[in-house]
């Protein structure tokens, strides 16, 4: 393959960004068939089509957003080379993706990539939040270098791509003080037939609290489902019933929402991994996460 024309490159993202031929002419002050030409050969050139047309609008499809990604990260890299000749620096802030699991708890993943910033290099974190499945396609296609996961890689997956534990941890729960008071006695059993608000469906917390439940014969009432955690941590503060997360976090849920621990349990445990596609770590970004990691477990309290 030809090396790749940027020019084409360009009116590409312009065109795609602006969603129309039309319109991405009038914006570049360049001619409808002249734009529509360089798109031709940039598509001839990658072999595939990049667009589909519904209307009069152009959308991209499945290559054209791999495409617009690509290009987006190239020309933010350009960006940033004309602002370190303008300013004269000679410092390099070397780039750091890391893709991060929805259903982590924000606090969780702040004090952990907060420790980036303490390696000696440069750095600028990029970070995307999203499922496990989106994730593992980026870190796939070298989008991503490491994914932060409560799941190891899925078995049998297709991406070659390995899961490095950084701890584990039991489970919180918590409640409004009024009815935390009450339920401490006889916890877990004390749990049953209250007000409970769960992680949402699929997600791994949703499933090992379900099975617990079913294992010592306890059915509350489930009154709410949350992919967003903080949001059940707000209701739970606001009384309406009991809630938990990761032990790991405990004391900033207590601190941060004035609510109150019940009590804290083993017997369901929150795993973390960073998912990377070295077995034997060399990227120093994640070899340095992965020792600041373990160190965060060993503290206990974030």
């Amino acid at each position: 393959m030809a090396k790749l024309n940027y020019h084409h490159l360009q009116y590409f993202h312009a065109i795609a960004t602006h969603g129309s031929i039309a319109k991405a002419s009038k914006n570049m002050h360049i001619t409808p068939q002249t734009l529509s030409a360089q798109l031709s050969l940039l598509e001839t050139q990658l072999g595939y089509s990049l667009f589909e047309r519904k209307g009069k609008r152009l959308v991209l499809n499945d290559m054209g957003h791999i495409t617009l990604s690509y290009a987006q990260e190239i020309f933010s890299l350009g960006d940033e080379l004309l602002h370190s000749l303008k300013n004269h620096s000679t410092n390099f802030a070397f780039r750091f993706s890391i893709g991060v699991t929805d259903v982590i708890a924000k606090v969780f993943s702040f004090n952990f990539l907060k420790t980036i910033y303490a390696m000696d290099d440069s750095i600028k974190l990029v970070c995307k939040e999203t499922n496990l499945e989106v994730l593992l396609g980026e870190l796939a296609t070298n989008k991503l270098d490491a994914v932060l996961s409560d799941t190891p890689l899925p078995v049998g997956s297709p991406i070659k791509a390995y899961s490095h534990l950084i701890g584990k941890c039991g489970l919180s729960f918590f409640a409004h003080e009024d009815l935390a008071d009450k339920l401490r006695d006889n916890f877990p059993q004390s749990l049953d037939n209250k007000p409970f608000f769960t992680a949402g469906e699929g997600s791994n917390q949703h499933l090992s609290v379900h099975s617990w439940f079913e294992q010592i014969n306890i059915s509350p009432l489930i009154i709410g489902e949350f992919d967003d955690s903080v949001l059940a941590t707000y209701f739970g503060q606001a009384g309406y019933g009991v809630f938990c997360a990761p032990t790991i976090i405990e004391q900033h849920i207590i601190e941060q929402f004035g609510v109150k621990l019940i009590k804290s349990t083993k017997d369901i445990t929150e795993h973390y991994y960073l998912i990377t596609p070295e077995r034997k770590v060399k990227h120093p970004a994640v070899q340095h996460l992965l020792e600041e990691g373990k160190k965060l477990f060993k503290q206990k309290v974030i």
